[in-house]
Formats: C-alpha cells, sequence, structure tokens
C-alpha cells in the first residue's frame, strides 16, 4: 500500500482498538441499531433472501410486514422515552380496534393503523402493546417480542433445500448483522466471509461463532483473488474513510465480487459534494449521494438507490425515521 493508505489505515485500527472489548460486542446491536429493527439492515436480509430464492413471491408479503413490525417497534420505543403507563399503552391495542386515530392524548400514526387493520387477531400488535405487567412503563421490549419475525423466517427457511452463496462482509464488528443472519436461518445457506480492522471485533466475532470465517482484514487492500464472492455486503463504513480511501474501498470491493453488492449508508444527502469532516484520527463525512453513486457506476452495470426515509414515508406512510440520512445503494455488477 502507498504510504498515506498504510497511515489512514492504521488511524482507523486505533480507533476501535481503543474501545474496550465488552463495548464492541454490544455496539451498534441495542436500540434503533438492532439488526431486528433496523431497517437497512433488514433490507440486506432480504436482498440475500431473494439472491437465494429467486422468483419466490411467497417472501414479498413478509418481507413488507417485518418491516412494518419493525417501525411499529422503532415508534414504540421512542414512545417509551416519555412518561407513560402500561394502561395507555393497553389503550393504543384498544383503540386500533376500533379504527380510532388516537388513544387519549397519544395520535396513532397512520401506517400503525393499516398495519393493525390487515393483521388476525391474535397479532403481534396486542403483545407489543399489552407487555408492560406495572402501572409505569420502565421495562425494555421483551426478546420474544423482538424475535417474532427471527421466528418466523427461521421456521420458513427450515423447509427450504440447501443452495449457497458465497458472501462477503467487510467491516463486520462483532458479528453485528452476521449473529442476526444466524438466528433468521439465513447463514446456513451463505458461504461467508467477514473481515474486520480491529482485532477486537474478530475476536468477540470468533467467540460468538467459531466455525464461522472471520478474520482480521482491511478493505483498502483486500487479500482475495478478483471475483471471489458473489455477493457483498457493508454497512457503515464508507462515512469513516477520507475521500482517495474510499475510491480505493469501493474499487476494492467491486473487484472481490462477482454479482452484487448492497451497502447502507447512514450519513448522505442530495449535495453536490462530500463534505469532508474529520473525526480525531478518522472521518465523520456527509457523503455527496451523486459522487458516491458515480465511484459505482463507473464499474457496475446498474446502481439502485433507496433513500430509507422517503422510502418509508411514500411506501409505508411511516414520518418518523430516526436518521433521514440513510440510504441503501444496489449495485449489479
Amino acid at each position: 500500500m502507498d504510504n498515506w493508505l498504510t497511515l489512514e489505515t492504521r488511524n482507523l485500527r486505533q480507533s476501535w482498538q481503543k474501545y474496550d472489548q465488552h463495548i464492541l460486542m454490544d455496539y451498534l446491536v441495542q436500540d434503533v441499531e438492532d439488526p431486528r429493527i433496523n431497517v437497512p439492515s433488514i433490507l440486506t436480509r432480504h436482498y440475500l433472501l431473494r439472491q437465494l430464492f429467486p422468483g419466490c413471491y411467497d417472501y414479498d408479503y413478509l418481507m413488507d410486514q417485518e418491516i412494518r413490525f419493525a417501525l411499529a417497534v422503532n415508534w414504540l420505543r421512542k414512545l417509551l422515552k416519555t412518561p407513560i403507563r402500561s394502561e395507555q399503552l393497553r389503550s393504543i391495542v384498544y383503540a386500533l380496534g376500533e379504527g380510532q386515530s388516537a388513544a387519549g392524548e397519544i395520535l396513532i400514526p397512520r401506517f400503525l393503523q393499516e398495519t393493525f387493520a390487515a393483521l388476525k387477531f391474535p397479532n403481534y400488535m396486542c403483545y407489543l402493546f399489552g407487555y408492560a405487567p406495572v402501572e409505569t412503563v420502565e421495562l425494555p421490549i421483551p426478546e420474544y417480542i423482538l424475535n417474532t419475525f427471527q421466528k418466523i423466517w427461521r421456521e420458513i427457511l427450515e423447509q427450504q433445500p440447501g443452495q449457497t452463496i458465497s458472501v462477503l462482509e467487510p467491516a463486520c464488528g462483532s458479528a453485528n448483522d452476521y449473529r442476526f443472519l444466524h438466528t433468521f436461518g439465513i447463514a446456513r445457506f451463505l458461504d461467508y466471509t467477514g473481515f474486520d480492522l480491529c482485532e477486537k471485533n474478530i475476536h468477540n466475532a470468533r467467540h460468538l461463532f467459531a466455525a464461522a470465517d472471520f478474520r482480521v482484514g482491511n478493505v483498502l487492500a483486500m487479500d482475495f483473488p478478483d471475483q471471489s464472492f458473489d455477493y457483498c455486503f457493508i454497512h457503515d463504513l464508507f462515512e469513516h474513510l477520507s475521500v482517495p480511501a474510499m475510491e480505493v474501498a469501493v474499487s476494492e470491493i467491486c473487484r472481490v465480487t462477482r454479482q452484487g453488492i448492497v451497502i447502507g449508508f447512514f450519513n448522505m444527502q442530495d449535495i453536490a459534494l462530500h463534505q469532508v469532516q474529520p473525526v480525531a484520527s478518522y472521518h465523520w463525512n456527509i457523503l455527496s449521494l451523486a459522487r458516491t453513486r458515480e465511484m459505482f457506476t463507473a464499474r457496475a452495470a446498474a446502481v439502485r438507490v433507496i433513500p430509507i426515509s422517503s422510502w418509508l414515508a411514500s411506501k409505508f406512510h411511516f414520518q418518523e425515521t430516526h436518521n433521514p440520512h440513510a440510504y441503501a445503494f444496489y449495485v449489479e455488477l
């Protein structure tokens, strides 16, 4: 590598190595970043399922319902940050059942009304808004509720024959997304390789999944031959690179991938140029949609862009996304 890439690699590694290993284990898998209810992570799982089972339109309805479930949970989590009693939560279910747009002072958004109306009793809304056994709501949403679609997908996929695709995940963290590929029953269809610059992350990932291929690696200099993998997915990486390093990373990812790439961005806007924002020894840039797309179109057959916030608003009538700057790219090579 050139000297400047070596320096950027060292700074990136140090930026993550400074954290305690236990902190890294839970980082990006909690609250709104929980891959069970984080829309970019859900879209990545759906992308992989569509590659595994092309033409299986029976899954489309279930995919939409999984996103609706995630939106309902995220709306409830925001509500739980305000003073609220368990009886108020239960009144939401009653109001939904009566087709009302409010439960007392709590306004019920359109997407929640539509989702509830399309479900049959008993449905997860009853559990979601009725779990609290005490007068004041201080308990987190229970795991058995958060695992609703994890259980559904696992049971469905158990019936599918075992075919595999090879998948690469750069910047995999402590198996942040892979742990849910595993629990959702998707991992058994994947010849998976994940790598990360941070040795602590890889130690965590190997501790969780000793049989999976997790390794220390660098997206700026991948040790893989050309077209080694069918597919690649990446979350929350490019904003932390300098713009020249981002060009190198895009080139490397496209080089080692044969068919398609799905990328989740957390800080992108429809602006003319990247806004470079160094933070300590790495970056927290605001990426230009047009400039980033150009990097991929120069190397790909097609690039499809989903602005997460406006997509959720237009398709699901969901207006309260926690991150209006999130985007997903689907790259066809």
